[in-house]
């Protein structure tokens, strides 16, 4: 809050209404003190200028917020109860509206919530001649939003994955497009940008250059050239899987409609099977020797 000022003028109203013009206020926002009431003096003579100090009055940026929904609140005819605190740093204010109804104050994908938010902030400011960060929330919406728009980034990026085709999301507004940003800023395969201007600009995500994602299911299809594969049917590691035929002359079954993968595994497992048994022969056939010495 801004420190005691000095004014001056010919009178004391005179050095009040140059105190009211410079804090931009009405006087029941500041305090002041009568320094020197001044003197007309004689005929000119003398003559002294009134002075005071005077300071805007500290102000409740949570008592302003509080007031200014509740008018605006009133006036759309609903009765809710508003709950505003300073974060610890003093530099954003949360608010809470909890009643009836509330779905009219969220408006579609929250747009009527962010205008209100966007009005207290103005209005909070402006009586407290600093800024503040407002978040108004009712129902939870923020949370339950920002949930929904992370899945939808993680969908959307399995979608570009897989295609390999950009993807232009619905326009935002900034918080919701950083959700989306920083939900994908890691992510192996995907990048993502905006485009446009507001309130129109929007999250494009798209595949990033010299990087494929392996999508097997499609790999028989494409040859494996855009995501990743080596050929028709082939692994990532470049080498021919056996064949349908060759497993079955191998492990005697029939796994002509087995997927590549599928067969692999039941290779393993034969083969670990088969181990066991070995071993489980040798051991046997180690005993029988060591009972025919005795």
């Amino acid at each position: 809050m801004e420190d005691w000022k000095t004014y001056s003028g010919r009178t004391v109203a005179d050095a009040l209404a140059a105190a009211l013009a410079e804090l931009g206020t009405t006087e029941e926002n500041i305090v002041y003190e009568v320094v020197d009431e001044g003197n007309t003096g004689f005929l000119g003579i003398n003559k002294k200028p009134a002075v005071i100090k005077a300071k805007l009055k500290e102000t409740d940026p949570c008592t302003v917020a509080e007031k200014f929904l509740g008018e605006v609140l009133a006036a759309m005819g609903l009765t809710a109860q508003i709950e505003a605190k300073l974060d610890d740093q003093n530099e954003s204010i949360e608010i809470q509206i909890k009643g009836d109804d509330m779905g009219i104050l969220i408006g579609k994908r929250g747009q009527t919530l962010d205008s209100l938010q966007y009005l207290v902030s103005l209005a909070v400011s402006r009586e407290a001649k600093q800024y503040f960060k407002v978040k108004l929330d009712t129902e939870n919406y923020r949370a339950r939003r920002k949930e929904t728009l992370e899945n939808l980034a993680k969908n959307i990026g399995t979608r570009v994955k897989k295609t390999h085709k950009l993807v232009a999301l619905e326009p935002m507004n900034p918080y919701e497009r950083r959700i989306i940003h920083s939900t994908l800023q890691n992510d192996t395969y995907v990048e993502t940008h905006s485009e446009g201007e507001e309130p129109y600009r929007k999250v494009i995500i798209t595949p990033k250059k010299g990087v494929y994602y392996e999508n097997k299911r499609n790999n028989r299809f494409n040859g494996g050239k855009h995501f990743g594969g080596n050929g028709f049917n082939r692994g990532g590691n470049g080498k021919k899987p056996i064949s349908s035929r060759e497993f079955h002359k191998k492990y005697g079954a029939d796994t002509k409609d087995y997927s590549t993968d599928y067969k692999k595994d039941y290779a393993e497992y034969l083969e670990s099977k088969a181990a066991a048994k070995a071993a489980a022969l040798n051991k046997e056939a180690g005993v029988a020797s060591d009972g025919a010495e005795n």
